[in-house]
């Protein structure tokens, strides 16, 4: 029933859009964020991107705050085509497509250059490609930061971590890195992790900076202790029935579109999150740790060699992600 309810809101949505532009395709893209949150922002520059590429021919709506669905409900009203667009992460998506399992893995970057050039080179590219044939097709990458652990205590060791149950994405990887670390992994919906958190249904989660205060974290978890243990970026996708249902022309002006919008989005987000972090001090009253990752590093490396052993064509990736920091 819910989901026969989201896909009635979709498609009165569709005929909204076309009724009032008909010769414009209005494509519709939801995702679960703030519209205040610099992943909104860097889509809505997209949208503008492409009418402009496009001549207003193809036009985005962004619907933010999950008015859609949330990111599960998303990704199967896209695979089914009743939903355009969406914008999930690399954790959630190796449950569809094995190839971001490569991504996930923990601290598989040397430093941000490193991470952006994998998502903006031939590795990335080949991962978004590689969906087709399973309902959707990625655009675009944004970077995230590094993820860290947040609670109201400091997690400075993994010793810290154990026996506390740690909010994480539904996701194997995710799952795997908290069991080696000795904590209990506990799968939540985003929308629900604030009140899990204050609740005590879990004792913490991880997620970068920026989930302090765009989604007030800060306020039920004081302490973030910065051990930048993987660096996730956030994915935006389009339908295959959509995209298949696009002139060349029109696909070559939304990739354009959404290449530009990743260059657009790194370049702001350093800055937010640096502000993110000074407002998460001043008004949340959160405390800031810098932590040594050494002890973290040895005991979630094996997921490397294990995911490897899974996968010829995540052993690839791995490879390949590892070459490109030489």
């Amino acid at each position: 029933m819910r989901m026969s309810l989201r896909a009635a809101a979709i498609a009165g949505a569709a005929l909204i859009a076309f009724a009032s532009a008909a010769e414009a395709r209005t494509l519709r893209l939801n995702h679960n964020n703030p519209e205040d949150h610099p992943l909104h922002k860097s889509m809505e520059f997209m949208a503008e991107r492409v009418s402009e590429l496009t001549g207003g021919d193809i036009k985005i709506r962004v619907y933010a705050n999950a008015q859609l669905g949330n990111q599960r409900e998303s990704m199967e009203l896209m695979q089914n085509g009743t939903l355009d667009m969406a914008r999930s992460n690399a954790s959630e998506l190796e449950a569809f497509e094995e190839s971001y399992a490569a991504l996930n893995l923990p601290f598989i970057f040397a430093n941000d250059d490193h991470y952006y050039k994998v998502l903006s080179g031939d590795i990335g590219d080949d991962i978004l490609a590689a969906s087709h044939d399973k309902g959707f097709v990625g655009i675009a990458f944004y970077v995230e930061g590094a993820r860290s652990f947040y609670a109201n205590k400091e997690i400075r060791t993994p010793d810290d971590l154990k026996g506390m149950k740690m909010r994480v994405q539904p996701s194997p990887s995710a799952i795997r890195m908290v069991e080696l670390l000795g904590a209990s992994p506990t799968p939540i919906a985003w929308g629900e992790l604030y009140s899990a958190l204050q609740q005590g249904v879990v004792d913490g989660a991880e997620n970068n900076p920026l989930a302090l205060t765009t989604a007030r974290h800060g306020e039920v978890s004081k302490i973030y202790s910065n051990n930048e243990h993987t660096m996730i970026p956030s994915v935006v996708m389009v339908s295959t029935q959509t995209w298949d249902g696009l002139t060349e022309q029109q696909q070559t002006a939304l990739r354009q579109a959404a290449r530009e919008s990743m260059d657009f989005h790194r370049d702001n987000w350093n800055r937010e999150v640096a502000e993110g972090i000074e407002l998460a001090k001043s008004e949340l009253g959160v405390t800031f740790i810098e932590v040594d990752k050494a002890p973290f590093v040895e005991k979630v490396l094996p997921m490397h060699e294990e995911a490897a052993a899974k996968s010829e064509r995540v052993a690839d990736l791995i490879k390949r992600i590892k070459a490109a920091a030489e």
